[in-house]
């Protein structure tokens, strides 16, 4: 989602932009704060800006925190420029909304995160020694663990955030539980674990549909488990698999067009035998 920010022309016309802040020699961050406060102005700001609550902005926030990924994923930099600037956006109208109603503002935020990173590097920071990468990522976790603890935390899996994607979600569970020991010490049995799943699954497949929903999750989170294991984010994977069959089924239509034929008019052998084309053309640069 990008709010409308109305050119110097247009300034007058529209959420009511002063033109000064159109056209400003003004420190950009400062800018931008300034002109969030007046997007958000009861009186002369932007309708739709002045309406939405924390709740109503949440899921814009979300979305550009994965247009942020999917730039990053790409090497897009120009997108990551304005895909960033997008998401600081979001930040900035959160902690406009939390100053209106007396609870913090944005040098809050930035003074609370601030804080946490010399905390959470005592070996930059203070006199603590850290051997490499790896000695870093543990104290990190302890610290982590620390703070969470004096929250109130009672079990290695609180604060693992409900509204988190599926897939991140389990992933994060499951490190929080193999940081207290419940864990198979190697890859192998986790396979195990995906075949048992697919099994049950099977036999599953005449039984309710909250049966077959409830073994289909175990078998998903057994391979995020894997994912875990093998090192590698899972949602990362997922959304390289979902870009690969969008490239190569887009090359499947493309093939087919070029035969005079629609996707829908061809049976699946010969849509399968389209697709195993482009899938050589990606992998070995020749076609089967």
């Amino acid at each position: 989602m990008h709010i409308f920010v109305p050119s110097p022309r247009e300034a007058s016309d529209s959420c009511g932009f002063p033109r000064d802040l159109a056209m400003t020699d003004t420190p950009q961050l400062q800018r931008l704060l300034q002109i969030m406060a007046r997007l958000r102005d009861p009186k002369v700001g932007c309708p739709w800006d002045v309406a939405q609550s924390f709740r109503t902005i949440a899921p814009y926030t979300i979305e550009e925190a994965y247009e942020v990924a999917e730039a990053a994923e790409g090497d897009d930099l120009p997108a990551l420029k304005e895909e960033l600037g997008d998401l600081l956006l979001q930040v900035r109208f959160h902690a406009r909304m939390a100053e209106e109603a007396g609870r913090f503002a944005f040098d809050d935020v930035a003074r609370a995160i601030s804080d946490k990173m010399v905390t959470r590097h005592p070996h930059v920071f203070a006199e603590t020694e850290i051997a490499d990468a790896a000695a870093q990522t543990v104290a990190w976790e302890e610290l982590k663990a620390n703070e969470r603890a004096a929250k109130g935390a009672a079990s290695a899996v609180d604060g693992v955030g409900a509204a988190l994607p599926a897939l991140t979600r389990a992933a994060k569970l499951q490190r929080r539980a193999a940081r207290v020991g419940f864990d198979w010490p190697a890859v192998g049995p986790v396979f195990d674990k995906i075949e048992e799943e697919i099994v049950e699954l099977r036999n599953a497949l005449d039984e309710s549909a909250d049966r077959i929903e409830d073994e289909l999750g175990d078998l998903l989170f057994a391979v995020v488990n894997l994912a875990r294991k093998l090192e590698h984010d899972p949602e990362q994977a997922l959304r390289r698999a979902c870009r690969k069959f969008e490239r190569r089924f887009r090359r499947v239509e493309a093939l087919l067009a070029a035969d005079g034929k629609p996707p829908g008019s061809a049976g699946l052998d010969e849509m399968e035998a389209k697709w195993q084309w482009a899938k050589a053309e990606e992998n070995k640069g020749e076609k089967p």
